[in-house]
């Protein structure tokens, strides 16, 4: 689709069920329905066709969910796609029965089927939810869609809260999604990389502000593989939160990079002049293009605000003792250009050629998908510590659920927290968190095709 890939820099709930009191059964029967079918939505430019999709409420993205710090969110997942399916909410620290891993937490629901989704909302923050099965074709079909917490107390003032979901889309001549999902150069090489992208499912999203109207603009980046570097033009601002958590203090508005599944919150002011534009621009090796526009009309007020101060922090425990911490090292290997000669798979030992014909063409310490050993089994409350070396061609953005984590410099410095971190090739980073949420749970790739051949892993906590 040549025409589509680019656009010119200079144009290009429901709230959550409060039912904490009522049975299970009964809760079913009256929660309100998260309905995955197949639908049609204008994706690309009006002289195409509209494009064929697969979406939750049968839109893309599916519907924005916001519900308030420390409420139940509850949903009857009805699935009406021609395959089984499950809801995986994305960087939310929740019981494990409800993270959405089919063939971990939970069976696919098949189509037809229901399965009912009831938790409570710890933390305030920019979440998102999506399938977790067969993700790397059901999410490149339009599956996913956003989920707000709000702050209880605290929230920053702002004219406009908005959500940018930013998507990429491998489209054919004719405006209808690529097949090939899964295809072997994908998932050895940087994964399915589209041709068109979006924001908010809109291949030319805009909104109309004033002059230093103050936003607070929620990123995430919802592609398969695409890792997004986004600038701002005519926008000044801050960021205050990183995969939901908020910063310690807001730190000023550069140049930003979000690796598939990660969220940044700004809080911008807009300070184009009226008839002007402003824009969120995703820089890439041709130049920069607008990916969202925002059209200048009136005058909010004579100057900008005041800075604004941190989001009130989330209710993660503090890391303990660094010294002391359970370790464990995760090593990646494979890929084109990788130099894997064999792994383990399915409990036994395979040259790549094997595995490469099973679709496998990644190992973590040398074995491609999950074992039936954990990575790593903690107690709850221990603080546990992961080093991860990316010994590939490739970078991969690492997710861990249930769990946020902070990255530890060599210096013992910690990172913000985060649920997924983006790691170059040759890359080591070290990661520690607190293992306060009991279960097993998933650590693994989030570029999709790389999940999907090998690059999973899990870790108890008891």
């Amino acid at each position: 689709m040549t025409s589509m890939t680019r656009r010119h820099f200079h144009r290009a709930m429901l709230g959550a069920a409060m039912a904490t009191a009522l049975p299970t059964a009964l809760r079913a029967e009256n929660a309100p329905v998260l309905h995955a079918r197949t639908g049609q939505a204008r994706i690309a430019p009006p002289e195409y066709p509209e494009t064929r999709i697969w979406g939750y409420d049968g839109t893309v993205p599916g519907p924005q969910l916001r519900a308030r710090q420390g409420a139940r969110l509850t949903r009857a997942f009805l699935n009406d796609l021609p395959q089984p399916s499950s809801v995986h909410w994305h960087g939310i620290r929740i019981e494990n029965a409800m993270d959405g891993v089919a063939g971990m937490t939970q069976d696919a629901t098949p189509p037809g089927g229901r399965f009912l989704y009831d938790f409570a909302l710890p933390d305030a923050g920019t979440y998102w939810y999506h399938p977790h099965n067969r993700t790397f074709e059901q999410m490149a079909r339009g599956l996913y869609g956003a989920l707000i917490v709000e702050e209880k107390a605290g929230a920053p003032e702002v004219d406009l809260d908005d959500v940018l979901l930013l998507d990429d889309w491998r489209l054919t001549d004719d405006a209808q999604i690529a097949d090939g999902f899964g295809a072997l150069h994908d998932r050895a090489h940087g994964g399915r990389i589209g041709n068109w992208i979006t924001v908010n499912g809109d291949g030319a999203w805009s909104r109309r502000v004033a002059k230093h109207e103050r936003m607070r603009l929620r990123l995430v980046n919802t592609a398969n593989a695409r890792i997004f570097t986004l600038e701002t033009r005519g926008l000044a601002g801050w960021v205050v939160a990183l995969d939901g958590m908020p910063l310690d203090r807001p730190q000023p508005l550069d140049r930003l990079t979000l690796a598939p599944s990660q969220r940044a919150d700004l809080i911008v002011d807009v300070m184009a002049e009226e008839g002007e534009e402003a824009f969120v621009v995703s820089v890439e090796r041709s130049g920069g293009y607008a990916v969202a526009a925002f059209e200048v009309a009136g005058v909010a007020r004579p100057a900008r605000l005041a800075a604004p101060g941190a989001l009130p922090p989330n209710p993660v425990p503090p890391l303990g003792d660094l010294e002391t911490a359970r370790r464990a090292d995760l090593r990646m290997e494979g890929g084109a250009m990788g130099g894997l000669g064999s792994a383990m798979l399915d409990g036994r030992m395979m040259d790549m050629r094997e595995m490469a014909a099973a679709g496998k063409v990644w190992a973590f310490n040398g074995m491609a998908d999950m074992g039936d050993v954990p990575l790593i089994e903690a107690r709850l409350g221990e603080t546990v510590r992961i080093a991860m070396t990316n010994d590939t061609a490739w970078p991969h953005g690492m997710h861990l659920h249930g769990h946020h984590f902070r990255r530890v410099d060599a210096d013992g410095t910690v990172g913000p927290l985060r649920d997924t971190i983006l790691m170059q090739r040759n890359e080591t980073v070290e990661i520690a968190f607190v293992a306060d949420n009991p279960g097993d749970w998933l650590l693994h790739c989030h570029m999709l095709e790389h999940a999907a051949s090998g690059m999973m892993t899990w870790l108890r906590v008891v």
